[in-house]
């Protein structure tokens, strides 16, 4: 296959999928629909890095590929306000600059995270609601209202003349929402009798029998459970999920508890839901350092980091370094929330600082009470979704490769014959031609530091996440004319000695020695070049490293001359 894929090169009569971000992964999800010359981009998320990207929390998709083809970039339409689908919008957008298109509880989560990145101040955000139908360029797009773990969720059914497809987004079909209705099947079903191209969807759960439940549930569950405690309870959320904040306030209101919020995001999520009125039968929230006033038995602290993130509030109170919030003996930690898979062992860290310091830790797994239900369809209802849309090709997107294999081989136990797993970069040809991966194009990540915006693979990155491993040495030579010591070198190191251990200061003298007898061992003229004595040395002393401690460290020098 080319390297690359021009837009001239696809035929302007066929509709293609292009995903650049969310096929074999979970998160910065970035697809791309082009046909009849012009490109039509659904969702624009972030990722959150692993110990991979030392320095790095935020890994965007690379969007390279559309950039150079702005021109044609039609638009751009987030299906809702989850971090994966939204979140790297305020960082990419300057590269599109094309108009942006969701709904009333998007945009204002869009407006917030925007008015921190000035170079996005004027992006058009276009606000739509669920039953609406928009005309961008070829395609022609209907917003159908889907159940999800947030409010304002819409699948997209896009027609154009090469056919019809349906993106689901993210959606389940939660039998009774606590805050807008269940997912609404009658449209789709009206979409699927008029034929549905492909059905382009929600893997996160494929493997998953059954079905996810429904958030009234969970307000019961909780109820009970908060009945059953004692002391403080603090529930571990998404910050994003407003149905289960909103729960979690009419189980603490059963209880007699006062309810605040504990982390940044969580007052951004609450504050964009009260802007569009959804929790306007929940009373305000309390500051954390407000509880210090309340008996134990009266407070719950909504808490964000249920998937171990290092700087989120639950982890920091868990190590002990929050400013507000320190756990007791007799207080209770909820985890209303599943795993994302790669983040487990994030989350066990924060799991035992808790249990070793004596709180009592609650997961979905250790209590017969309903206190979590997945946004995201299991099998049962994606079943559903196919007798629904009836679509003649299924592609798998939002997920590693292991959910993508599963819902395909769920949607050919469905008879449904065509099944395409993408990979990022796939140029797949929906219709009407016969369905194919007819091209790769590259694709990538992104990473976002304080005050830049870096390829994943960028040097700096690569030599970072080599020096956690490997340690440094460094070392200063001054020469004199002649090419002779005119001082003791000078020697640091870092991730390989202990000063203050006699046989590390041993070691420091080994490397010292080593310097002098390579210079000992070079010829006057040969100590007249820089570049050649710096090498010398530099291999040397990763020699000597090696030989003493078996790793190979970073090693730098630098040779002046007097």
């Amino acid at each position: 296959m080319s390297k690359d894929t021009k837009a001239k090169d696809l035929d302007p009569d066929q509709l293609y999928f292009l995903p650049l971000g969310g096929s074999e992964q979970f998160g910065v999800n970035f697809n791309l629909y082009p046909h009849a010359g012009k490109w039509l981009a659904v969702d624009c998320g972030i990722g959150f890095a692993s110990d991979r990207f030392p320095g790095i929390d935020i890994l965007l998709p690379d969007i390279s590929y559309i950039t150079d083809r702005q021109k044609d970039l039609a638009g751009l339409i987030v299906t809702h306000a989850h971090e994966d689908h939204v979140g790297a919008v305020p960082y990419l957008w300057p590269r599109m600059r094309c108009p942006i298109y969701c709904t009333e509880f998007t945009a204002a989560v869009l407006k917030k995270k925007i008015s921190e990145q000035p170079d996005s101040a004027d992006a058009p955000i276009h606000i739509v609601k669920a039953g609406d139908t928009i005309k961008l360029g070829p395609f022609t797009v209907h917003f159908i209202h889907v159940a999800h773990s947030i409010p304002d969720t819409c699948a997209l059914v896009i027609e154009t003349k090469a056919g019809r497809v349906f993106h689901s987004g993210d959606w389940n079909l939660d039998p009774a929402p606590v805050l807008v209705g269940p997912t609404d099947d009658a449209t789709i079903r009206s979409f699927g009798q008029k034929g549905i191209m492909a059905y382009i969807g929600d893997s996160t759960n494929a493997e998953v029998p059954g079905r996810a439940g429904s958030e009234s549930e969970v307000e019961g569950g909780l109820t009970a459970l908060f009945g059953e405690c004692r002391g403080r309870i603090a529930v571990t959320i998404f910050a994003s999920n407003i149905g289960r904040i909103r729960s979690i306030a009419r189980a603490a209101k059963q209880n007699k508890r006062h309810v605040a919020l504990v982390g940044r995001a969580l007052h951004t999520m609450v504050g964009a839901a009260r802007d569009c009125g959804y929790l306007d039968d929940v009373p305000d929230f309390l500051e954390a350092e407000d509880t210090d006033s309340l008996p134990d038995e009266r407070v719950v602290l909504i808490v964000t980091g249920s998937q171990g993130e290092p700087r989120a509030a639950l982890a920091r109170i868990a190590r002990e370094d929050h400013q507000h919030v320190s756990f007791k003996r007799s207080d209770t930690v909820i985890f209303s929330a599943r795993p994302i898979p790669g983040n487990e062992e994030d989350i066990n860290a924060v799991r035992n600082n808790l249990v070793a310091a004596g709180i009592k830790v609650i997961t979905p797994n250790d209590t017969e009470h309903k206190i979590h239900v997945s946004g995201h369809p299991c099998r049962g209802e994606i079943g559903d979704m196919y007798n629904w849309t009836r679509p003649a090709l299924v592609v798998p997107v939002h997920g590693e490769r292991t959910q993508l294999e599963a819902q395909a081989e769920f949607a050919r136990s469905c008879q449904i014959d065509n099944v395409i797993v993408p990979q990022n970069g796939s140029v797949i040809r929906l219709g009407p031609a016969s369905p194919a991966v007819i091209d790769h194009v590259p694709t990538g990540l992104l990473a976002v530091e304080p005050r830049r915006i870096l390829p994943a693979d960028h040097p700096a990155i690569s030599e970072r996440r080599k020096l956690q491993y490997t340690g440094t040495v460094h070392a200063t030579v001054v020469l004199n004319k002649r090419g002779e010591l005119a001082d003791d070198p000078m020697l640091s190191t870092m991730g390989l000695l202990d000063p203050e251990d006699p046989r590390d200061k041993r070691f420091e003298r080994d490397l010292l020695l080593e310097i002098e007898d390579i210079l000992a061992d070079l010829s006057p003229k040969e100590r007249q070049d820089a570049e050649l004595v710096q090498e010398e040395i530099r291999v040397g002393l990763r020699r000597v490293v090696l030989d003493a401690l078996g790793m190979k460290p970073k090693a730098t020098v630098h040779v002046v001359f007097l």
